[in-house]
């Protein structure tokens, strides 16, 4: 019987450190941190543009004045394609009734680029048919350079602003690598990664500009040509005008 009470004192003990133990291994899993999951950290489009440095505010002045220059532009080149389909019968009324003045008084009520080469055309009625050309033509290049104003400005900033980013992809991984030595042993990948991704933000942003006012002085380009076209044929309209009363 002792032995038999020893055994189940023994036994008891056991059951009772198993317990324990397990209890202890639940309480410490329960109150073990949980692991930590690495935070994905998201880019808005405000970081990366402080992320590429003082270079991303000519890049920034650069892409306002260009978006300016095209809706101006465009609103301006809108308004000397606006024509009255009726004035150039009205001028031929005019002239073969050799009502002159009312004939330049209706170009300046008109005040468009036709009416002004027109106009032109009208004060050298007299003179040879190719001085009265030649005035017209003159008139016509005038009027052409002032819709082509601001053309240059957005033809450099199409080749200037993808040259102004790579210029701060260049000093960015400059700073990049500088900064990857100096840390020394310390280095590691993360710190050129970073340094990377911030120079590579004015690249992007220079390609933007540039591409952006490469279409609008395109498409400007080609307006501008449309009007052209109409210039030139009015110029024909207008001379073969004057010498019908000569048939």
């Amino acid at each position: 019987m002792p032995a038999t009470d020893t055994l189940t004192q023994a036994q008891s003990i056991i059951d009772t450190t198993t317990q324990a133990a397990n209890d202890a291994i639940v309480q410490a899993a329960a109150t073990a941190p949980a692991a930590v999951e690495p935070v994905v950290k998201e880019l808005s489009v405000w970081d990366l543009t402080m992320a590429g440095g003082w270079l991303m505010i000519p890049l920034a002045l650069l892409a306002i004045v260009s978006i300016y220059i095209f809706f101006e532009r465009l609103f301006a080149i809108n308004r000397a394609n606006r024509q009255d389909k009726s004035f150039m019968d009205r001028i031929k009324d005019f002239i073969h009734r050799g009502e002159v003045d009312n004939a330049l008084q209706l170009c300046q009520d008109t005040n468009t680029p036709y009416s002004r080469m027109i106009e032109k055309g009208v004060s050298r009625i007299g003179r040879p048919m190719n001085d009265v050309l030649v005035a017209i033509e003159n008139v016509g290049n005038m009027e052409v350079a002032k819709l082509e104003k601001g053309f240059n400005w957005l033809a450099t900033t199409a080749a200037g602003a993808p040259m102004i980013g790579f210029l701060g992809t260049v000093t960015g991984m400059v700073q990049a690598f500088f900064q990857l030595a100096s840390a020394g042993n310390n280095s590691n990948v993360t710190i050129l990664a970073s340094g990377i991704y911030q120079a590579l933000v004015t690249t992007v942003a220079g390609l933007i500009v540039g591409i952006v006012a490469l279409f609008a002085y395109n498409f400007l380009t080609s307006r501008v040509n449309k009007v052209m076209n109409k210039l030139e044929g009015k110029t024909m309209e207008f001379m073969d005008l004057l010498n019908e009363p000569a048939k």
